[in-house]
């Protein structure tokens, strides 16, 4: 091992914060059971042996967008044989039918950027929801959404949050933050908000209280420099705010995209970034494995590179499964229970806020 490296270990050790140069350093490193190690000592320093799930069920409002980026196989025109948009009874329906499973605790609801649609759609959505079972939390729209809604109401961000809050909403998912850069946006994503636009939704809501999530979708036309400086921005605003509950690394599924070319990221790649991905965010106290876009037993594997939590049950999925993800639309309790035992770990049912509503002991031999 090089001196550089060897520094790097040093300040994990430490708990010493690492830079920049350190992150592209570890891009470089080919030592990957070396980088599964340090992470795994961060795991283990935030959060011991538990690994955290939760019972979840996923609702796509309508696949119509004005955006129609190019890594994503999910949005579609309003003219397409394949559009599609919820009613407001449809959508009851099934968070009825969820509200009825045991052990459910969130409704996780991301939509488009309909054309059409005004923000009442989605207000009335969440108060509907909401009031019809106070007892699940609602986890709804990406900043990107968010940053939508306050464009064709004509509030500002804050007042959109503001009144989504009052009506219901409980958190923020972490999807649309892609990769920050304004190049690899003006490329792929032009029509949407901008990397800033989305850092300043987030920083909104976490001072209106509300907690939120991260991600990072790479593996398309992104440098690994711009990926650490999208680790880098979100770290920075973790360190002004505290909002953010989860870092999630997105590998980017090229199929029916426009990018259809680009090759799927290997095994080797989303474990090195999932890894330096636990190693630069010092400040987030959880690294979460969404197995709909890595495989299940990938995610299993990752809990060994610095993954501390393996999302939900989700029930059904359609974004990821658009782009030709080959993954279940869901999965049971009992399924994450083993994988979680099976990696030597201690499964810990959480809510959204990471509330740990009960451990499940079981043998950790093997998680050092």
């Amino acid at each position: 091992m090089n001196q550089d490296l060897a520094t790097i270990a040093e300040k994990v050790a430490r708990g010493e914060r690492l830079t920049k140069t350190d992150g592209l350093l570890l891009y470089e490193s080919q030592d990957l059971l070396w980088l599964g190690k340090l992470a795994r000592q961060v795991k283990q320093r935030k959060t011991g042996e538990q690994v955290y799930f939760n019972v979840n069920r996923h609702i796509n409002l309508s696949n119509i967008c004005m955006s129609r980026c190019k890594f994503c196989a999910f949005g579609v025109d309003k003219d397409a044989r394949e559009a599609y948009v919820m009613d407001p009874e449809r959508v009851m329906a099934i968070a009825g039918q969820a509200a009825a499973l045991p052990d459910l605790t969130e409704l996780h609801i991301v939509s488009s950027l309909h054309p059409d649609l005004p923000f009442a759609y989605y207000l009335d959505m969440i108060r509907r929801l909401h009031q019809a079972h106070p007892h699940l939390h609602i986890q709804a729209f990406t900043a990107v959404e968010i940053a939508y809604f306050a464009k064709i109401s004509g509030m500002s961000v804050q007042a959109v949050l503001a009144a989504l809050k009052e009506a219901g909403l409980g958190s923020l998912p972490g999807g649309g933050a892609e990769v920050f850069s304004p190049r690899v946006r003006a490329e792929l994503c032009a029509k949407k908000a901008s990397g800033e636009e989305w850092l300043e939704v987030m920083r909104t809501a976490h001072r209106l209280g509300l907690k939120t999530n991260a991600t990072m979708l790479y593996g398309h036309i992104e440098t690994v420099e711009e990926r650490i400086d999208h680790l880098l921005a979100l770290r920075a605003l973790q360190d002004e705010t505290g909002g953010f509950q989860s870092f999630i690394p997105l590998p980017f599924h090229p199929e029916n995209t426009r990018l259809s070319e680009i090759r799927r990221t290997t095994a080797w790649e989303d474990l090195k970034t999932i890894a330096i991905a636990r190693l630069m965010l010092d400040n987030f106290a959880h690294i979460k494995a969404f197995w709909i876009m890595l495989s299940v037993p990938l995610a299993q594997v990752s809990l060994t590179f610095g993954v501390d939590d393996l999302d939900g049950t989700v029930m059904e999925e359609k974004i990821t499964h658009a782009a030709g993800a080959k993954t279940a639309q869901g999965i049971t309790k009992e399924d994450l229970l083993k994988l979680i035992r099976e990696a030597g770990y201690v499964p810990a049912e959480r809510d959204t806020v990471y509330n740990v509503l009960r451990t499940y002991e079981g043998s950790v031999a093997g998680a050092s």
